[in-house]
């Protein structure tokens, strides 16, 4: 595998200079348009199997999407994941997703907490909500001074939290599902826009995605059995009331259609 990678670094770089000596005799609006794309070769000869490359510049993962980062996740089953991270915030008890945004750099997940908490008061400010309290993992320790309206509950601080806040803190676990289905059930497992702004979109987009089928389900469960008891406990209450005006009236419906008489008890 080391002799085919080299091999191929070779051939890219023989490629690169030739077409540049080609370019060379052309007009400068042939070279402007060419640069980005010797630019990107420039990068697959330069970088080597180290986590990064000699001048600092980020490795390129995919040539169509340079913005495609290596996310170490640590686990043995996928320890690397080829993308753009994503932070996703819900709600505690029903698991609404209110605010899905994706982050470019592979920054440390504690510094995009701040970003997630704003674009959730954004989006719930006409429900006249503001976030008032934050549950996470161990990674966003150590970032309560970048927060300081919203409070931050993570493991770290089990001795410090009250037997209700420990039961609350065991729901931050409910994320994970939330997660796996929006890989799965949504199609953010992988981004067909192109460039950043195709990437905040898309994590946008599977998230609203996500909150759609959550109402819809809850329709199914909730909304439609109680309509369903309402009309029959209507339609029982317009047979009664018919009766009861048969009864109470019987002169002035005795010589009336019976067809009438149901149309006037409805």
């Amino acid at each position: 595998m080391r002799r085919v990678i080299k091999r191929q670094r070779t051939i890219v770089a023989r490629l690169q200079r030739e077409i540049e000596r080609k370019a060379s005799r052309l007009g400068q609006a042939i070279q402007s348009a060419l640069g980005h794309t010797l630019n990107k070769a420039a990068r697959l000869v330069a970088q080597t199997a180290n986590r990064k490359t000699a001048d600092g510049t980020r490795k390129l993962y995919a040539w169509h999407a340079p913005e495609v980062e290596c996310i170490n996740k640590g686990k043995a089953r996928c320890p690397y994941e080829f993308g753009v991270k994503v932070g996703i915030a819900s709600t505690l008890k029903h698991s609404l997703i209110v605010a899905a945004r994706a982050f470019h750099g592979n920054p440390y997940d504690g510094h995009t907490l701040q970003a997630q908490l704003e674009q959730a008061t954004i989006l719930m400010q006409d429900s006249g909500i503001k976030p008032n309290t934050a549950y996470a993992d161990l990674g966003y320790r150590g970032v309560e001074a970048d927060i300081a309206d919203v409070r931050l509950v993570h493991r770290g601080k089990i001795k410090r939290l009250t037997q209700q806040e420990r039961k609350l803190l065991k729901r931050r676990q409910a994320i994970e599902p939330v997660i796996g289905h929006l890989k799965q059930d949504h199609r953010m497992d992988r981004c067909h826009l192109k460039g950043e702004q195709g990437d905040r979109l898309h994590a946008v987009l599977c998230a609203a995605g996500y909150n759609i089928r959550w109402l819809l389900r809850m329709i199914a469960n909730k909304g439609v059995p109680f309509l369903r008891r309402a009309f029959l406990r209507l339609i029982a209450a317009v047979r009664l009331i018919g009766r009861w005006l048969a009864q109470r009236r019987p002169t002035e419906t005795s010589g009336a259609n019976p067809a009438q008489l149901r149309l006037r008890a409805a």
